[in-house]
């Protein structure tokens, strides 16, 4: 995986392929979710409501790092489209180092979290948490309580970490598509000013 893309002339515009692009906005739709649950419950008192929310929580977490790991496979197999020329050199080395970013936060966060409530759950001799439907997601051994408190504060810091480069992303495509850069086209349903994109081979 190159550092840094070369930039590749284009007649018509290379966007990602379809299997990408599902996957790239089912991700977006399910952090969003992610996001506003977990400041949700951050925010409540102890309780059976602040527990079944943290159920959805830890629920929307475990999906969040399988649908990571199959975009992750997907994107070793497909490889990403080609820069078209006019995007500057700075803005591909940031585009390629936000988006690996990404995938790391996208597996890093689950696991954190999944380690957290471990190190919460040892001391009372679980050995798996409940997701939604009562589905047993087992538990991370031999992680302390003291560990998993202090690995929850090292998840709720990738929380702003996360949330940051999602503000640089999508501040970035804001950007490519208010300059009408050829460049917004690469992702659906944004296009390309005066161009019919078509997908990467």
């Amino acid at each position: 995986m190159a550092t840094v893309p070369e930039a590749t002339p284009q007649e018509r515009l290379l966007r990602y392929d379809n299997g990408a692009v599902l996957l790239h906005w089912l991700t977006a739709l399910i952090v969003v979710a992610q996001f506003v649950v977990g400041f949700a419950f951050a925010g409540m008192e102890r309780g059976a409501a602040r527990g079944d929310l943290f159920t959805v929580h830890k629920t929307i977490g475990a999906t969040i790092l399988v649908l990571a790991l199959v975009r992750l496979g997907w994107r070793l197999v497909h490889p990403p489209p080609p820069f078209p020329t006019e995007l500057p050199r700075w803005e591909r080395i940031a585009s390629v180092w936000t988006h690996r970013a990404f995938y790391v936060l996208l597996i890093a966060l689950p696991l954190t979290g999944l380690m957290a409530v471990s190190g919460g759950a040892s001391a009372e001799g679980k050995t798996s948490t409940a997701l939604l439907g009562g589905i047993p997601l087992p538990l991370i051994p031999g992680v302390s309580d003291d560990a998993g408190e202090a690995i929850g504060g090292i998840h709720e810091l990738l929380v702003f970490v996360k949330l940051a480069l999602l503000v640089l992303h999508v501040a970035a495509a804001l950007k490519h598509q208010i300059e009408r850069q050829l460049a917004a086209g690469r992702m659906p349903p944004f296009q390309a000013p005066g161009e019919r994109s078509v997908p990467a081979p």
